[in-house]
């Protein structure tokens, strides 16, 4: 039996050990867009072999989603997310020293596999350590701490990069991931011990007789529910938005069609970060005092997203560089809307089921980071090239993609029921 206070404090250390987790993975999601010209030259990479190997992390990681919602369910979020942190921490290391396209693949298909469970392992740890009113308001604050990674990813990593090179950048990134993996392992517990004061414990999963039974029964309500598709595909195309600008080609687009530097494109990519850090700080409580819905913040999130993503189809290109930082910041204010398909997945399914639901959004979430950064790629690569950059009208029909299916999928999410 332990104490409210004890308690509190248990739970701040358990949420400090996952979120330096977190930053990592949210890092090696975005940092191929600082760093693109520096490993397309050294690995001697066409666009669409660059889209490639920034989509393939996103294709492993959601393929991955299937099996770690059942192995988070049986085996608790710890193990798992400490198992494929030591995953993560090989992929890093490997990816400093790739000098070939397949070896960079290589690294990055397990960089994608050891990141895949963290944030959907963390969620279901959450489920079990905050009560379903509190869940949103951590789940927020847990993305909003992890786009320290993102921030990381941008500035930081362009002075780092200029210092000592991507390679040595990403093999330091490895070695903290080793550490912070260990921590993780130390720290953090599936569920709180048992206190009047604690958030509800849950039944322990099935024992191994019932497993394959419960798994497809699993599997088959979330699968039934016509909602969860829909959320899907509003998951799929947010998420697309979000890193087809900061994870991959919003580097590229300044550098090659606003002329601007490694370091200022890092610097303009940064206000996205802390647009994005914002917004989750105030995204929970604007959903229970302003629209008092889940669902109605989400479609007001993203009906403001379209803006100033459809700035990228030619508008922006006028503005003058001080209003670039309030554009790529008014983006990541809008995209951070997209954290409430979490709490609507949680508010959608049983407790008992709940990280089998999470990793079934999340393989929405990353299938649309992964087809959109390859398609885009796909679109920018068939323009050809005038000299070493591709003209802006490859820019503005590959972002046409990311945009227009937002639109499709905000207005299918409309007829979805709302589950605040």
């Amino acid at each position: 039996m332990v104490d409210h206070t004890v308690l509190q404090r248990r739970r701040w250390r358990l949420f400090g050990a996952l979120a330096l987790m977190y930053i990592l993975v949210y890092f090696y999601r975005v940092s191929l867009a600082v760093v693109a010209a520096d490993i397309s030259r050294d690995l001697r990479l066409s666009p669409q072999q660059l889209g490639a190997l920034a989509g393939i992390l996103f294709y492993v990681y959601a393929a991955a989603q299937i099996p770690l919602g059942p192995m988070i369910d049986r085996l608790g979020g710890r193990l798992v997310i400490s198992a494929s942190g030591l995953l993560t921490a090989t992929g890093g290391i490997l990816f400093s020293q790739a000098d070939t396209l397949p070896a960079a693949m290589a690294a990055r298909v397990l960089i994608g596999i050891g990141t895949a469970s963290v944030l959907m392992g963390t969620f279901t740890i959450f489920s079990h350590w905050y009560s379903k009113q509190e869940f949103g308001r951590i789940s927020g604050f847990m993305v909003a701490v992890g786009n320290l990674g993102n921030l990381a990813g941008t500035a930081p990593l362009a002075l780092a990069v200029a210092a000592v090179g991507w390679r040595s950048s990403f093999l330091a990134i490895g070695v903290v991931q080793v550490l912070v993996t260990v921590l993780v392992y130390t720290i953090v517990r599936d569920r709180p011990p048992s206190s009047p004061g604690a958030a509800p414990s849950h039944p322990a999963p099935s024992p191994p007789g019932g497993v394959k039974e419960g798994l497809f029964s699993a599997w088959g309500e979330i699968l039934g529910n016509r909602d969860f598709w829909l959320l899907g595909g509003v998951a799929f195309f947010w998420y697309g938005n979000y890193l087809a600008l900061q994870g991959l080609w919003g580097g590229p687009y300044l550098m090659e069609v606003l002329g601007l530097s490694r370091s200022a494109a890092g610097r303009t990519l940064m206000f996205t970060s802390l647009g994005f850090i914002s917004g989750s700080m105030m995204i929970d409580t604007v959903a229970r005092t302003v629209f008092r819905s889940l669902k109605k913040t989400l479609l007001a999130g993203q009906l403001l997203l379209l803006i100033p993503m459809s700035s990228f189809l030619g508008p922006a290109e006028s503005l003058p560089q001080p209003l670039l930082g309030v554009l790529f910041f008014a983006t990541g204010m809008a995209v951070s809307s997209g954290v409430m398909v979490y709490p609507i997945i949680r508010a959608m399914f049983r407790i008992e089921i709940v990280g089998t639901a999470l990793t079934s959004l999340n393989f929405f979430v990353l299938m649309g980071a992964a087809v959109t950064q390859q398609a885009m790629g796909l679109i920018i690569g068939s323009y050809g090239r005038i000299g070493a950059t591709a003209p802006p009208q490859a820019f503005h029909a590959a972002f046409l993609f990311p945009v227009t299916g937002l639109a499709a999928a905000i207005l299918l999410f409309r007829r979805a029921r709302d589950y605040s």
